[in-house]
């Protein structure tokens, strides 16, 4: 429509608040249009009142004029002079009054009339219309509380039957009185024109009739002014008359199109869910805690913008920030006394929405869209595409295949486009697949017949039973098989530390641990799992990856949920085409089946990329490989050390027994020499013995120091 905006009337179904906004708009211009032409009218009535007096005035002018003759005055004589100028001008004057009572006419059918029908007839119709929709609308929204306030434990289907019945009926007439209000103020800005133009156009042509005596030129001008305001009217009227009949046209369209809509839980069969939407609106109940066991329940609409959930209350010009729903996560909720609920939870799990919807097709495309939403696929250029994509994904996930080579093929993108691994750190996020590989059967990684976990259970190994029977030992043991007790020190003198938030997925026994094929058919199993019976639940908790051991942490209580040492981590890889997802193969310390070691994988969902998770266990590994290295190459030095040393003590205790030996011989043969009796020989035996006394002294004496 050219010049203004319209009212669009294919959104008065969804009635929104901004479409609610927009006809506040519309409907302060209708009350700023009805006050001008109340006083337009005003001027416009003046006029013709004037221009009635006027006509009265001349008319008796002239009368009197006429009646001069027969009037006597005491002064005055007959004077036929001035009776006859008098009576000319009495002719004149009256062919005056003549011209001023057709001009009087003319105002009151070409001025008056349309100003008049436009005050009386068009702007009351608004003001009726307005009233009608505001008692539709209360009567729309009272039957929507109602149908809302169903208890699901008391199910009554008479009751069910007629609230239902009730929100059909209110809705229709809702969306119908909607719809007629809506054209009605379109076709307003059509008629204030004409209402505007038409008076104007015959008030003109009045005058340029009454002053037909007047300049031609200026006739002229006026009648070609006139003529082509005149043109002007009949196009917007044309264009009116057309554009009141596409619009009837829409009308009776859209409520063919719309009474399945009308009523509050369409049949899933009739109306399917959409799950590969990024964007949605619409109506939810919140729910928000009134005290510390009571809560009430507000109706408000809820938009996505981007990755943030808004909402806006009716009157409000814009929404507000609810929540940023990048990274979070959702699912549907039983509440006591609501049907349809799903709860929001943000990213960090620090704040958490639950919101109700009409029905279960509802609720159902709000839980696909925000999941796509936190999968950040609105980011992409086609968003929907790539939404429609990783569903159909999914529901090949769903179907088993014959073979192994057949699943992976719509699974996982082909052997050549896969990325090889860089460096060492990344051989626990990616594996190669051999042509021997493709081969294998699901029995060949998976154990048949087994059951899959989705909640958070310790895993079955000798250290925890050991820990276990300690912990019964000292102190009670935790009936929630949560290590409650003080943090170990073994990870506080860790190299390595990083935490990652998580979410776990489920786990399950597997066989084969040579390739990461494993990882991925076990992803595949658990989330086709998840689809088939409905768990959207995730047990969000800590990773915390040090140089000993893997810790799940509890973020609320930051008590020990599961404690996985680091040498029994067998592989760990992340998923090729959504990086969130990623899982190691844990080996048990005890516990063998067939001759095999019982063998569990695990999957977990997180909020950062999963191969820098993977790539962190990497690390922690070769740390510890090169922590346990120097520790052994440090225990076998003191080994050879301790070896040395006694190898020196046994060498020195042997050559001090040689050496007490040694003097007790030379001591006996001392002892044994005959005596000289020369006197040379004397002196010389005398030094002699001197000598050998000195010697045995200093022998002693060193002899008496080692002994000691």
């Amino acid at each position: 429509m050219p010049g203004f905006d319209t009212l669009p009337i294919e959104e008065t179904l969804e009635d929104s608040p901004q479409t609610r906004s927009l006809l506040g708009v519309f409907e302060e211009d209708t009350a700023s249009i009805s006050t001008y032409f109340s006083q337009l009218f005003k001027a416009m009535q003046r006029i013709y009142d004037a221009q009635n007096e006027l006509s009265a005035a001349t008319h008796l002018t002239s009368k009197l004029l006429k009646d001069y003759e027969k009037q006597r005055f005491p002064l005055g004589g007959d004077d036929e002079v001035m009776s006859s100028t008098l009576q000319q001008f009495a002719k004149v004057i009256d062919e005056l009054s003549s011209c001023h009572a057709v001009l009087s006419t003319q105002l009151a059918d070409a001025m008056m009339f349309p100003i008049t029908q436009f005050k009386e007839r068009d702007l009351r119709e608004i003001v009726i219309l307005k009233e009608v929709f505001q008692i539709a609308s209360d009567d729309h929204d009272a039957a929507i509380n109602r149908y809302s306030r169903l208890s699901k434990r008391k199910e009554n289907e008479k009751v069910k039957n007629e609230v239902m019945e009730d929100v059909y009926t209110s809705r229709k007439k809702h969306h119908e009185t909607t719809m007629h209000y809506f054209a009605s103020l379109n076709m307003l800005q059509y008629k204030k024109k004409i209402a505007l133009l038409e008076p104007l156009l015959g008030y003109m042509q009045a005058q340029i009739s009454f002053f037909k005596l007047g300049s031609e030129n200026l006739t002229q001008q006026w009648e070609d002014f006139l003529t082509n305001i005149g043109t002007s009217v009949q196009n917007v009227r044309r264009e009116m008359d057309s554009d009141a009949e596409a619009m009837d046209q829409t009308i009776q369209d859209l409520k063919e199109a719309s009474d399945p809509l009308y009523m509050p839980d369409p049949d899933p069969n009739t109306v399917p869910v959409n799950r590969n939407l990024t964007r949605k609106a619409g109506y939810l109940n919140t729910r928000n805690k009134t005290g510390l066991v009571s809560s009430s329940w507000d109706r408000q609409y809820f938009f996505t913008q981007g990755g943030n959930l808004m909402g806006q209350s009716r009157g409000d010009v814009a929404g507000g920030l609810v929540m940023d729903i990048d990274n979070c996560s959702v699912m549907a909720v039983d509440c006591e006394d609501r049907r349809f609920c799903f709860q929001i939870t943000s990213f960090d799990g620090k704040k958490a929405a639950i919101l109700q919807a009409e029905s279960r097709k509802d609720c159902e495309e709000w839980i696909a869209t925000i999941n796509n939403i936190s999968k950040r696929i609105y980011l992409s250029e086609n968003p929907e595409e790539i939404a429609a994509r990783v569903n159909q994904s999914a529901l090949e996930a769903v179907t088993p295949s014959p073979s192994f080579q057949q699943r992976h093929e719509s699974f996982r993108p082909s052997t050549q486009s896969r990325p090889k691994p860089g460096r060492s750190g990344s051989q626990c996020s990616v594996g190669s697949e051999s042509p021997a590989l493709s081969s294998l059967s699901l029995d060949s990684l998976v154990a048949s017949d087994t059951p899959i976990q989705f909640d958070i259970i310790s895993p079955v190994s000798e250290e925890h039973a050991s820990q276990a029977k300690s912990a019964g030992q000292g102190r009670r043991t935790n009936p929630f098989g949560e290590s409650g007790g003080p943090q170990s020190e073994e990870s506080e003198d860790s190299i390595l530390h990083q935490l990652f938030i998580v979410r776990f997925l489920g786990c399950m026994e597997v066989k084969a641990t040579e390739n990461a094929d494993v990882i991925y058919e076990t992803m595949r199993q658990i989330l086709a799992a998840r689809a088939i019976h409905n768990i959207f639940r995730m047990t969000e908790s800590h990773l915390l990856v040090t140089c000993e051991c893997l810790k799940l942490i509890d973020p609320q209580t930051q008590v020990t949920r599961l404690r996985f040492s680091l040498s029994s981590v067998v592989m760990c890889a992340s998923h090729q085409e959504n990086k969130r997802l990623f899982g190691f193969v844990l080996q048990t310390a005890g516990g063998r089946v067939d001759g095999r070691p019982v063998t569990v994988c695990y999957i977990f969902e997180s909020n950062n990329d999963g191969e820098k998770i993977c790539d962190s266990v990497g690390l922690a590994k070769q740390i510890a490989l090169h922590s346990e290295m120097d520790r052994k190459a440090s225990q076998k030095q003191r080994e050879l050390n301790k070896a040395k040393e006694k190898q020196q003590e046994e060498l020195h205790k042997q050559k001090q027994i040689e050496k007490d030996l040694e003097e007790q011989s030379r001591l006996i043969a001392a002892s044994s020499r005959p005596s000289q009796t020369a006197a040379d020989g004397q002196v010389l035996v005398l030094s002699n013995s001197q000598s050998e006394d000195s010697d045995v002294g200093e022998e002693g004496q060193k002899k008496g120091e080692s002994e000691a």
